[in-house]
């Protein structure tokens, strides 16, 4: 393939998918991996990691229900009582030693995270969780959290959080989450509302 087509069609498969790896795009356009990165370096296209910080740095509104902190991944993008991303790669210390196998309770904790981070109140509580493991997470691999609101109920305070989590093109992780959420209480939390009272 000639120089110009690939270039083309790399900037076109990182325009599509941001969070594309290298390796990926070895897979893809048949090339070595130096060749990727040389065509990044000339194409200006900053790596995965540096790619994914710009996407952070992008406007996108701020958690509310939990610091920042406390996400599991990295959040990407977020509009709050909508949707949100996050990305979170598996590393030494989120596996089995034996297999390579990310330990089942880091990738539900992202997506559980993520849930309730997408919720615009200051507390979001997780209530319920149908979860469903896909396949197995591995040692290098990176997690892209979807997050999409679905329904907020009125009076109950409940919203329903449907979440997608995929490696590469594909799913490793599907969640249907119910949130409480505090917006719909009245008050009757408690809390400072008797510090004012000396």
């Amino acid at each position: 393939m000639p120089k110009r087509q690939r270039h083309q069609q790399l900037a076109r498969l990182i325009e599509e998918n941001p969070f594309i790896t290298d390796r990926e795009l070895t897979r893809q356009l048949k090339v070595s991996i130096q060749t990727i990165r040389l065509d990044r370096m000339e194409l200006g296209i900053p790596e995965l990691r540096e790619r994914l910080k710009l996407m952070a740095e992008r406007s996108y509104d701020s958690v509310r229900s939990l610091p920042l902190h406390e996400v599991i991944g990295d959040i990407v993008d977020l509009e709050l009582d909508k949707s949100g991303i996050s990305v979170f790669e598996i590393r030494e210390e989120h596996v089995f030693s034996r297999t390579g196998i990310a330990r089942g309770h880091h990738v539900f904790a992202q997506a559980n995270s993520l849930a309730v981070a997408v919720i615009d109140d200051e507390i979001a509580l997780t209530v319920t969780a149908d979860i469903r493991f896909i396949r197995p997470v591995k040692l290098g691999e990176k997690c892209i959290a979807k997050a999409y609101v679905r329904s907020i109920s009125g009076e109950r305070s409940k919203a329903k959080v449907e979440l997608f989590t995929y490696v590469g093109d594909e799913m490793v992780f599907q969640g249907n989450f119910v949130i409480y959420r505090s917006a719909g209480d009245n008050g009757s939390g408690g809390g400072d509302g008797h510090a004012d009272r000396d």
